[in-house]
């Protein structure tokens, strides 16, 4: 089918709701930074909400917890809590896991 992308050709776009410059939030931003360049290099959109400068945005995507990731793009909506250290947990948590070992296998 022309015009459709395939789900790893797709761009991701993840937001990750923060609570000013807290030392989780630094971590959670160069985790998810880190996990993006090694499994999404030139696919992805990070969107950081500091939820102290505008509170109300909590309200669109349900934030209980910071930081909070949430996979926008592609569907569905995914949210992931906490810094992001635990690098098996957030892949398997953004269906990255999958994807990576194909294209492991296909090198």
């Amino acid at each position: 089918m022309k015009g459709k992308k395939r789900a790893e050709d797709a761009e991701w776009i993840l937001r990750l709701y923060v609570a000013g410059q807290s030392a989780r939030s630094i971590a959670a931003l160069e985790n998810l930074s880190r996990l993006c360049e090694e499994h999404l290099a030139g696919r992805y959109r990070i969107e950081v909400i500091d939820l102290l400068q505008q509170p109300q945005l909590a309200r669109g995507d349900q934030i209980v917890a910071l930081p909070t990731l949430v996979r926008q793009l592609p569907p569905p909506v995914k949210k992931i809590i906490g810094d992001l250290s635990n690098t098996e947990r957030v892949l398997v948590g953004l269906d990255l896991r999958q994807q990576s070992r194909r294209r492991k296998a296909q090198k």
